[in-house]
């Protein structure tokens, strides 16, 4: 059975109390959720803790313990009429799409409520639960190794914290959002976080991940190659991609694209002696593999267009309009538009970018517009020492 800390605080390590537990989470509205992992020595996320909190039940499951079935938390957290509410939720929820092979649905991430709501571009939890509660919380046990065992009381207090306090968080929030009539905006950074297609990259678009400046069609395959095989290789052994061969090296061999021993032996990974053995002769396999195949399957990259002349002052008056409309709405500037779309609108007053539909464009996009026309300046206000916009007349 598991171990209890207080009242409402369970160490759960059996599948029975695992079960009634989800069992009664079920007929919540919402539930609170983290987990404890380890990745420094895997390509997957090790689950090593997922904490849950209901309106009474606090409990941190383990899902290291011998023989747990941890089906009934994978149904609660799949479960359409629970909504599962979690802080920076990615990485979470990375790991149980790996786990359960669908995405926890319906989320709720405090870190992008709170970009809504004018807490920044990426609030930590606990700057928020302190702007939000009063609530100062302990950090001291954030390096824990969560892989050992047993975990003290310190460890399950410090951790079983971070949904104590995600409640009363997501309801301020949640509050927020209702009185400001801005529960929407979330709608489009929700359904992105809940597509499964945000958590799996196929292993033959690896590449795309690698900063590279070459975009060369046969630089390109052979790296396309290579990244598949490594990506390929690092989740068969599950350990991290550089754990199988770096970047700088994986590159460096696409631009050599070595055919022969001896070319891979001159390789910054590579030497006489290890070239000729199994990685060496897979990765030779690779390069010819790809410079066999059809040319007019090699990925190409068009080269990033060089900024038409005049159009850098535009981009950033737009920076300093993207944030002064953002200071004005309290709403963080990455939520409304970044770098490639104020170039985009910079050039294009049709531009196809977020901020220049829906809530965004009532932000942004149409004062945007309106810099670009000539139809609103900028003034410094010396009494009040800040920048404002001044409607011109036509």
């Amino acid at each position: 059975m598991g171990v209890v800390y207080s009242k409402y605080m369970t160490f759960v390590s059996d599948s029975i109390e695992l079960a009634e537990l989800c069992a009664r989470l079920a007929k919540e509205p919402y539930v609170a959720i983290d987990t404890e992992f380890m990745r420094d020595k895997t390509y997957y996320s090790k689950l090593c803790l997922v904490q849950l909190a209901g309106a009474t039940d606090v409990a941190a499951v383990d899902p290291l313990a011998d023989g747990i079935d941890l089906t009934p938390l994978y149904d609660l957290l799949a479960n359409p009429d629970v909504l599962k509410v979690f802080h920076a939720a990615r990485q979470d929820i990375e790991i149980f799409v790996h786990r359960m092979g669908t995405v926890p649905s319906p989320v709720f991430d405090t870190q992008i409520a709170g970009m809504v709501c004018g807490f920044g571009d990426a609030i930590s939890y606990d700057r928020m639960v302190r702007a939000l509660t009063g609530v100062k919380l302990d950090k001291t046990s954030r390096f824990t190794d969560w892989s050992h065992r047993p975990l003290s009381e310190h460890q399950l207090t410090y951790a079983l914290a971070d949904v104590i306090h995600l409640r009363p968080s997501y309801e301020a929030l949640r509050d927020r959002l209702a009185k400001t009539d801005r529960s929407s905006w979330l709608d489009e950074e929700m359904a992105t976080l809940t597509a499964t297609s945000t958590y799996l990259t196929a292993p033959e678009d690896s590449w795309k991940r690698l900063k590279v400046r070459s975009t060369k069609p046969k630089f390109l395959v052979v790296l396309q190659a290579l990244a598949a095989w490594r990506e390929l290789e690092a989740q068969e052994r599950d350990v991290p991609r550089n754990r199988v061969i770096r970047d700088d090296a994986l590159v460096d061999i696409a631009a050599q694209a070595p055919t022969t021993t001896a070319e891979l032996a001159r390789s910054r990974a590579f030497n006489s002696d290890n070239a000729g053995g199994k990685t060496g002769s897979t990765i030779l396999a690779a390069v010819k593999q790809a410079l066999d195949s059809p040319k007019e399957s090699w990925p190409k990259v068009e080269e990033k267009q060089e900024m038409p002349a005049g159009k850098q002052p535009v981009i950033d008056l737009l920076k300093v309009l993207l944030r002064l409309n953002c200071e004005d709405h309290d709403v963080a500037p990455k939520l409304v538009a970044n770098a490639d779309d104020l170039e985009a609108i910079a050039i294009d007053d049709n531009a196809d970018v977020p901020a220049l539909r829906g809530w965004r464009r009532k932000v942004f996009g149409e004062d945007a517009l309106a810099v670009k026309a000539g139809r609103i300046a900028f003034a410094y206000d010396a009494k009040a020492e800040k920048i404002e916009l001044v409607e011109l007349d036509d």
